[in-house]
């Protein structure tokens, strides 16, 4: 476990660092997650391993420091984890993030591109959503109110997160938690599909087969976007199917691009 100071008020982000070689790979969980429960089974898996890894936990999540003071936006996030991988020595990364994690990983490599090489994002949010009380994730959190939430709202989210989410989402700090998933649902200006298809970067982008064709991915490939359907899995593909996620990005990571809109066989 290694930690950095990342706000001014001395908060620490915290990690699990496997050694390797460089580039440095940094993995990223999504909202009520941690990494280490998410992504060390194939960090450690040989077509992965053998690159220094840092599997990450952002503000508010996990091991890490849940200040009651921070706005939890994606662009805080963003400047949290770069200033953390700033202390741990490690630039030109490559960053491996899922769900909101590969939302705060677009922002990062916007505004910090000394820090990130190249993206594989996992099933990320690329756009803002309309908050739904009806749905699940974010989009049921944010439409609560910070305190309704905080009352008792988070139970009916706890009760439709199912075991195994709930398992990690109640690790995280309740605000942080809650601050989070709505700056998720609201999103960036530019939005991260935007930034996303402006960066210059190899970029990737890994999605369950089983939900279709991406929206606005001719976009992304026009931009340079592998765009690789997982076979077999749901949103969290890592653990739903991982020897196909582990064939998908050590692909991409090993040319920088990918097979577009074709399933990993």
């Amino acid at each position: 476990m290694r930690s950095a100071v990342v706000t001014a008020g001395n908060d620490r982000i915290r990690w699990v660092e496997l050694p390797g070689g460089e580039p440095a790979r940094v993995y990223v969980h999504g909202l009520g997650a941690t990494s280490p429960v998410y992504f060390t089974e194939v960090a450690v898996e040989p077509r992965l391993a053998g690159h220094r890894s840092v599997l990450v936990d952002l503000l508010g999540h996990g091991h890490s420091d849940r200040p009651a003071d921070f706005d939890y936006t994606l662009e805080s996030h963003a400047d949290a984890l770069a200033a953390a991988l700033e202390a741990a020595g490690v630039s030109g990364a490559e960053v491996i993030a899922h769900s909101m994690g590969g939302s705060v990983a677009i922002v990062l490599a916007a505004r910090h591109p000394q820090s990130v090489s190249r993206l594989v994002l996992i099933d990320a949010n690329l756009d803002p959503v309309q908050p739904d009380r009806a749905a699940n994730g974010s989009r049921l959190i944010a439409a609560f109110g910070e305190r309704e939430f905080l009352e008792g709202g988070w139970e009916t989210v706890r009760d439709r997160a199912g075991e195994h989410w709930w398992s990690t989402m109640r690790l995280a700090d309740r605000t942080a938690l809650y601050r989070s998933a709505a700056n998720l649902a609201r999103g960036t200006t530019p939005t991260m599909r935007e930034l996303l298809l402006g960066l210059e970067i190899p970029r990737a982008y890994l999605l369950p087969e089983a939900d279709g064709p991406l929206r606005g991915a001719d976009d992304l490939v026009d931009a340079g976007v592998a765009v690789v359907p997982v076979p077999d899995c749901g949103h969290n593909i890592m653990l739903d199917n991982p020897d196909a996620f582990v064939r998908a990005t050590a692909r991409v990571l090993a040319d920088g691009q990918g097979e577009q809109h074709r399933p990993v066989a």
